[in-house]
């Protein structure tokens, strides 16, 4: 009985919950900011915990350089950690978290490349696209419960909720974002490198970087993603908007020089 009962408990939500994403798309947005926000916190908390932090003050001092430029585009106090993990992995969280793993490094060489990867990344967040993700799972299966479970990271239930934000990987369990939203951030993601002052050419170069990576396996930061060809052609048809705005930031005085 409960199961049909809840549907019709969630229409007025549902209708009342609509938003709409940077490229025009309908959005269903059922949770706040505040509650996004507590979930980002709780689930960077359960991360630093579980997961080894990089004490390289060089390396800490360049990733933190290039996340500046980005998040000084956006706004609001970021806080930027290195993990030390071998895989090529980067994730933004709501709350303004952003962490870094040092096989990133060794994937994308030079400091425009990372900003592609952090732009990108942070324009998930700017994106309501963690939102997006709970509230559907919210709607279609858990209910309410999923933002009291993700307080919980450890449980079966509070490990989905960290895979509906993009970090589901690190416990074993992949919810990827679909590849609307993955097109949305590549986008989003090159205009805000592109403001911030990085050459947005190095986001194609990045990519191929990343498909040599991991040989016939994609590496875990693109396993969910576009296709290359498809990534790549969308990327070039936007870099000319994009070169535009890069040229604005240096008139500006915008030029990064993180090393």
């Amino acid at each position: 009985m409960l199961t049909k009962v809840l549907p019709l408990l969630l229409i007025p939500a549902l209708l009342s919950s609509c938003g709409t994403s940077p490229t025009g798309r309908s959005q269903l947005l059922m949770m706040s900011d505040s509650e996004m926000e507590q979930m980002g916190e709780q689930s960077f908390v359960t991360l630093k915990k579980d997961m080894p932090i990089e004490q390289d003050a060089k390396i800490n001092a360049y990733v933190r350089c290039v996340a500046t430029a980005i998040t000084n585009e956006v706004g609001g106090d970021w806080e930027v950690v290195v993990f030390k993990e071998p895989s090529a992995n980067a994730f933004a969280l709501p709350g303004r978290k952003i962490g870094v793993h040092t096989g990133l490094l060794t994937v994308a060489q030079n400091q425009d490349q990372l900003a592609a990867v952090l732009g990108h990344e942070v324009a998930h967040v700017l994106a309501n696209h963690g939102n997006e993700r709970v509230s559907q799972k919210t709607a279609v299966s858990q209910g309410l419960s999923i933002t009291q479970a993700v307080l919980n990271p450890q449980s079966e239930l509070g490990q989905t909720g960290m895979g509906l934000l993009g970090i589901g990987a690190e416990y074993g369990i992949i919810m990827p974002f679909s590849r609307a939203h993955e097109s949305e951030a590549d986008i989003y993601g090159l205009d805000l490198m592109a403001k911030a002052g990085f050459n947005p050419q190095e986001s194609v170069t990045l990519w191929v970087n990343m498909g040599k990576a991991g040989g016939e396996t994609p590496p875990e930061f693109m396993s969910t993603h576009p296709a290359h060809e498809t990534r790549i052609t969308d990327l070039q048809k936007q870099m000319p908007k994009a070169l535009k705005l890069r040229q604005e930031a240096q008139a500006k005085g915008k030029n990064p020089k993180c090393k």
